[in-house]
């Protein structure tokens, strides 16, 4: 998405892609949360965009492809915590830790669409002047 736009509406296109799976497995732990044996997950992709972005903005030929590139590369990973666990049953939700993680996810996943939103707002209005 290389263009008008730049590669700030890919990056948090993308970013929203995370943390909508990140809410997603917050949420399945929730339900899990009585399951016998269950472990919890959890998401991590900052870590790796971080990496890649600034791979690519090293580069000196086409920096902008290369970013691009970086976004449309980058990948969350899913992590099981299997060493953890306070209850008899082997279950290790923490019940008081997913729902913050539901808000927090949530408030971030806010953020970024009232950013998105923003940018297409002030392009809206410079080219309502022309």
């Amino acid at each position: 998405m290389v263009g008008i736009y730049g590669n700030g509406v890919a990056l948090s296109e993308k970013v929203l892609d995370y943390l909508w799976g990140r809410q997603s497995v917050s949420l399945y732990n929730i339900a899990n949360v009585d399951t016998p044996g269950f472990k919890s997950q959890y998401i991590t992709f900052e870590e790796e965009m971080s990496r890649r972005l600034s791979a690519a903005s090293s580069r000196s030929t086409a920096p902008k492809r290369a970013v691009s590139n970086a976004i449309d590369a980058s990948r969350y990973k899913l992590h099981t915590t299997w060493e953890e666990s306070s209850r008899l049953d082997g279950n290790n939700v923490d019940m008081d830790q997913e729902q913050v993680e539901v808000v927090r996810t949530a408030y971030q996943y806010q953020y970024v669409l009232n950013s998105i939103n923003n940018d297409i707002n002030r392009l809206r209005n410079a080219a309502k002047s022309f």
